[in-house]
């Protein structure tokens, strides 16, 4: 897989997002994404990473590891 599809499925979910999405490991199974949304301003963490998983759905069974930041603009 390549980020670039991380990145295209989560714009879908959050359009008004800044996404970052790199496989830090060069196999295409691990990979670093950081996403910056309004949507998560009030939400836990543990509610921003389940908005973040569910976005991936489909993809998720091609990631063996995803090191994730969600935050809200200004954190």
């Amino acid at each position: 897989m390549h980020p670039d599809e991380i990145q295209r499925s989560l714009a879908e979910s959050f359009p008004d997002a800044r996404i970052r999405a790199e496989d830090y490991t060069g196999g295409g199974d691990h990979f670093s994404v950081h996403i910056t949304s309004p949507v998560f301003a009030g939400r836990s963490l543990v509610e921003r990473h389940q908005m973040v998983y569910r976005a991936l759905g489909a993809l998720m069974p091609r990631i063996h590891a995803l090191q994730l930041k969600a935050d809200a603009p200004g954190e």
